[in-house]
This record gives C-alpha cells, structure tokens and sequence, in this order.
C-alpha cells in the first residue's frame, strides 16, 4: 500500500530576474509548442503550402485564450462577470478591480494584474472550432482537413495543461482513502482523488491512440485517407468528453450552484461534444466507403 501524496509544489517554475514564470503557463507554452510542430509536420506530410500553415496558429491562440476564457465567466460564475461594467472588464481584461466601478478603480490605481485565473475547457474547445472555421475560409484550406490535423495534435496540450492544473492545486478531487490520494495542502488536509492525473493519464493515452492510428493509416494507404474526413476530430471530442463525464464523478464542484444538480456543469457541457463527436465518426466512414 502505498501512503498518501503530501501535494504543496512551488507555483513558480523558474525565475528570471524579476520575471516569475508558474508552472500552469510553462505547461501551457510547452503544449502550444508542442501542437504547433506535431500540426506542421502533418501539413508538411499532406503537402499542405507553408504559407497556408502560418496563419493557423495566431487564429488557434486567439480562440482559444477567448473562448476558454468567455466559457468560464458565462458557463461558471455568470453572477459576477455579467452582472456589472466591472465584471464584463474583468472578463477581457486580466486585472482584478478593487474600486466602484470601472474608472473608479483604473485611476486611482486600485487594481492588481492577476492574469485569467478561470478558463473552461469546453469554452476553449468552441473558441478552437470557430477559430479553425475563419482560418479555413481566409486561406482557402478544407475544414475538415484542418481540424483532424489539430485534433491528432490535442491530447499532447490537454495532457499538458492538466499537469498544469496539478501544479496549481486546482480542480481537485473528491475525498478518498485510495492509497494514492493526493493531499492537497494549498487547499486542506484531506486526502483526495487527484483528478486532473486521472485526465493527464487519459489524454496521454489518446495522444498514443491518435499517433498510431495515424501512422498506420499512412502504412495501409500510402497516404492518409482519414484526415480531411472528421475521423480524428469525432474521435478526439468523443473520447476526451466521454471520459469528462466520467471523471467529474471524482471531482469536487467547481462552484456551489453546482451542489445542486443532479449533473455538474462540466458534465452536461460534455454531452454535446460528444454527440457532434460521434457524428463526425460515423460521417467519415461514409467518406472512406
């Protein structure tokens, strides 16, 4: 048996100079750099023009950080962010304000830069796809085409980021007396699942599941009939979104208005992500027949 994981990590990786750099954005630089190579590569593979590459990832960056961020003040605390000028700023802007009102606050100076503390997954995900639609309609590039390259790519960011999540102390789990438990001192003293390990472990294993089908569809078919066809979208939301609903049993809620419901918030987010999953599945087949 194994004894319980005392979890109180420094939050800061690295300090240069005065720059503090948290462990959650060197998780998050490294993913996006990660996916940014894995995603030229496939581009490179399928004899996609540099030129057309490039842009891709300024859209990708921007619908992300916007969409992740918009999902989590309207999704998980719209009775803040949407109840005030201060709180719509707030959810732009990556200050926390202390004054009235908005004016109140930036000229008497009574504000601090806190960076985007809440930013939602399944926003994220929305904020990517309609990112990917307007990149593919500006450079002239198939959608399907692009989204199943950076969907084989996902697993290894969202693999990242949960680590990053782990290093906050963040998203943590229920009690437990399961023997690899973590105990996470930011936040208490007792022992609980460590869910965003479950989520690295899962979406680890479904960036190994995405390289390998991919690789041998290249083997089968000289080159790769499956991408330009949703497969690998569909089975990128399905997986990741199914195993969501499942874990959110092991995790605490994230805001109290959740106690209440039956399904969590993350839960019912999920469902439709993977229905259109499951779609796009199905629909590629009929393309590859």
């Amino acid at each position: 048996m194994l004894s319980y994981i005392i979890w109180n990590p420094d939050l800061f990786a690295l300090h240069i100079g005065p720059l503090a750099v948290r462990w959650y954005a060197l998780c998050w630089l490294i993913g996006f750099t990660a996916v940014y190579l894995i995603v030229q590569k496939l581009y490179k593979q399928q004899n996609m023009p540099d030129e057309k590459f490039e842009p891709l990832f300024l859209y990708s960056f921007v619908g992300i950080i916007l969409g992740a961020r918009l999902g989590h003040c309207i999704f998980y605390q719209p009775d803040y962010f949407l109840a005030s000028a201060k709180g719509v700023f707030e959810m732009f802007i990556p200050v926390k304000l202390f004054g009235s009102g908005v004016i109140d606050s930036l000229s008497s100076g009574n504000w601090k830069f806190i960076g985007y503390e809440g930013l939602a997954s399944h926003g994220g995900t929305l904020g990517l796809m309609l990112a990917i639609i307007a990149y593919s309609k500006r450079n002239k590039v198939p959608v399907l085409f692009t989204i199943d390259c950076v969907a084989i790519a996902t697993p290894v960011m969202a693999t990242l980021i949960r680590i990053g999540n782990l290093m906050n102390s963040e998203i943590i789990g229920k009690p437990t007396d399961l023997p690899w438990a973590f105990i996470f001192q930011r936040v208490d003293q007792l022992p609980r699942h460590p869910g965003q390990l479950y989520e690295a472990i899962a979406y680890a294993l479904l960036a190994i599941i995405m390289f390998r089908l991919y690789k041998n569809h290249r083997r089968t078919a000289k080159t790769d009939t499956h991408i330009g066809t949703g497969f690998y979208f569909g089975l990128c939301l399905t997986y990741i979104f199914a195993f969501r609903i499942i874990i959110e049993l092991t995790k605490e809620n994230q805001e109290l208005f959740e106690d209440s419901m039956t399904f969590n918030m993350g839960q019912l987010l999920s469902v439709p992500f993977v229905i259109i999953g499951i779609i796009f599945i199905m629909q590629s087949r009929k393309k590859l027949k």
